[in-house]
Parts: structure tokens; C-alpha cells; sequence
């Protein structure tokens, strides 16, 4: 009989950027087998419809449930978003683990002061996001700061350097950062661009 328990967890994610989360994974249960899928052909999730995000999530598990996973995570905002709810009644008995930006935190460690979350266009827009932005509006003033065209650069392997400084002084203008005290960065992309974020 096969030991289902030395089965993968899978992560997934529209590309590269879901490795930050299963590098935190490995960190916390090494002893775990895992298998990553990038679904870089079809980035960026952040720009598609709910619907497009939606499919191409489903598509992605089946694959990954036909590969032995014993569990899926979603380390994509746009795609648990999107996907998150819908796989969890298809699929009742597969840990299915989503992501969200981290609101929480930086709400309840900057009471009434100005926060800015960054994450894509579809993220911003959906139900989910915004249930949990009502959620902590009284705590803080939130700033959701739209980026599409970002991602892109991490999966390009560009991290830093003038041009991507440039496209983030546009989104991150002078007056949308003035007075903010943290910045949640909403997408699993984003942490390989922290660096540059905080120096812009």
C-alpha cells in the first residue's frame, strides 16, 4: 500500500513568485517532499478575469493532484483570490491553503496611521480583498496601490536597477507615500523587489 504521507505538497503560483513562500515552507517542515509549478506561460494572473484566474487555478491543481499531491497551496494573491473558495467546495478533502496580503499586522502595528498595500489590479478589485480591508479600516488608513506591469519585472530576473526604479517611482508617487508608515507588499513576487521598494 502506498504512504500517502510522503506524497508532495504542491505550490503553485501564476510564475516565480510563490517560491518565496515555499522557501518559508521548507524552512518550518523540511522533512516534507514538494513540487512547484510556475505557470509563467500564462502570467500575469493580475490583469485576467476572475474567470480566466479561475480556470487556469483549476487546471493547474488537476495537474498537480495527477502528480500525487497531498495538499495545494496557492502562493498567489490573484489566483486565491480568485480560485481559492471555488477549489475548496470541489475538491472537500484536499488542504487547499490560499494567501492574502498581510492587512492584519500592519493594520494592528500602525493603529491610525497611513498604510499602502501593494498587489495586482485583479487582487485589489476582488470580494476577498476587500472583506478584509472593511475588516481593518477602523484600525488604519488603508491605500490600495494598484500595480499592474510589476510582477513582470521579477519574472524578467530584474530586481533592481534604474528601469525598474523608474517604474515604481510612478506607481509609488511622492503624494500616495507621503506619510505612509508600512507598506504590505500583496503579492508573492514582490518580496524578491523589497529591497529596491523600500529604497524607492
Amino acid at each position: 500500500m502506498i504512504n500517502k504521507n510522503n506524497n508532495p505538497i504542491a505550490f503553485l503560483d501564476s510564475g516565480v513568485g510563490g517560491i518565496s513562500v515555499l522557501n518559508e515552507a521548507i524552512k518550518m517542515l523540511p522533512e516534507e517532499n514538494y513540487i512547484y509549478f510556475g505557470d509563467s506561460k500564462n502570467a500575469p494572473y493580475g490583469t485576467r478575469t476572475t474567470a480566466e484566474v479561475r480556470e487556469l487555478t483549476e487546471r493547474n491543481v488537476e495537474f498537480l493532484l495527477n502528480n500525487g499531491a497531498k495538499a495545494v497551496v496557492i502562493a498567489c494573491n490573484t489566483a486565491t483570490s480568485a480560485a481559492a473558495e471555488y477549489l475548496r467546495n470541489k475538491y472537500k478533502e484536499l488542504p487547499i491553503i490560499g494567501v492574502e496580503p498581510a492587512l492584519k499586522p500592519a493594520a494592528l502595528d500602525n493603529e491610525e496611521k497611513k498604510i499602502l498595500v501593494m498587489a495586482t489590479p485583479m487582487t485589489l478589485a476582488e470580494k476577498k480583498f476587500n472583506t478584509l480591508m472593511a475588516g481593518y479600516e477602523k484600525y488604519a488608513r488603508i491605500v490600495p496601490v494598484p500595480c499592474g506591469g510589476l510582477m513582470e519585472f521579477v519574472e524578467a530576473g530584474i530586481l533592481d536597477g534604474q528601469e525598474l526604479e523608474e517604474f515604481l517611482r510612478k506607481i509609488l508617487a511622492k503624494d500616495l507615500c507621503k506619510d505612509a508608515e508600512a507598506v504590505v507588499l500583496g503579492c508573492t513576487h514582490y518580496p524578491f523587489i523589497k529591497e529596491t521598494i523600500i529604497k524607492v
